[in-house]
């Protein structure tokens, strides 16, 4: 059997796991998200597809690993999962006090500032994670993006079948932005400082004579701002948070002097 097949054999049959056999397939796979040789999430020719079995190899891995002690100079930690090593080779640039845990994929070129990067995640190369940036389970983050300062990108394991948050090449997300419950950033987006974006956050372009709404997904090269909508309950009226797309970045110039021109342009924190 094929390592996929050899997964959803064990996740059916959990009582396979503790088995040699099974250990080695749940193992393997982890090594292979590891190196990027396997992504929780991955573009195609229709979209975005998640592959759930890599996700229940995740789930897996967890019971099957001890507790164990891991000392760095004064700092102790405790925990199932070890941390990711090996950076030089890689070609990554690492900060104290970033952490990236085993099992998810740094690219050459990365630069991690103190920051955090969870199990199954995949960062691809030329990105920065800037300091006290988060990258949760599984969040599939392209080239080239920039995670401003306190980002924190969730992360998602169950359900099985949810896709997890995912950021396109290019993109620029502003400082303490949240991108949560499967949120999907397209290439070369641009969100301005604590922009939240959920499943059930309502995006509104307001850059024409009449809104045009989004839920779940910045289209590409949008120009993204926090705003606020008047909703109706039973105590009354209240604002509640929204996103605006205010503007796009253009296409005809260098994508850093378009990214400079947008936040110029309209006036958007970073």
């Amino acid at each position: 059997m094929d390592l996929k097949q050899r997964i959803e054999v064990i996740w059916r049959d959990k009582n396979l796991q503790i088995g040699a056999s099974g250990r080695e397939a749940i193992r393997e796979t982890i090594g292979l998200l590891d190196k990027g040789k396997l992504r929780v999430a991955e573009p195609g020719k229709d979209g975005w597809k998640v592959n759930t079995w890599v996700k229940k190899a995740v789930i897996l891995y967890f019971p099957m690993q001890p507790m164990k002690i891991t000392s760095i100079g004064p700092f102790e930690f405790h925990d199932k999962i070890g941390l990711k090593t090996g950076y030089d080779k890689i070609g990554a640039r690492v900060v104290p006090h970033a952490i990236a845990r085993y099992g998810s994929y740094i690219a050459p070129g990365v630069i991690m500032m103190p920051s955090y990067i969870n199990i199954g995640a995949y960062v691809d190369s030329g990105t920065m994670v800037d300091t006290w940036a988060t990258v949760g389970s599984c969040a599939q983050i392209g080239r080239n993006v920039h995670l401003s300062g306190g980002t924190g990108v969730g992360g998602v394991l169950e359900p099985l079948q949810a896709r997890p948050v995912i950021i396109e090449d290019d993109c620029f997300i502003g400082s303490r932005c949240i991108l949560v419950e499967g949120a999907h950033i397209e290439k070369e987006a641009v969100l301005g400082a604590n922009v939240v974006i959920t499943m059930s956050t309502r995006i509104i372009d307001v850059t024409g004579e009449n809104p045009v709404e989004y839920k779940g997904r910045v289209p590409e090269r949008s120009v993204v701002i926090p705003g606020t909508v008047k909703k109706q309950f039973p105590a009354g009226a209240y604002d509640v948070n929204c996103a605006l797309i205010i503007g796009k970045r253009k296409e005809s110039t260098d994508k850093k002097t378009s990214l400079n021109d947008a936040l110029r342009e309209h006036q958007v924190s970073a």
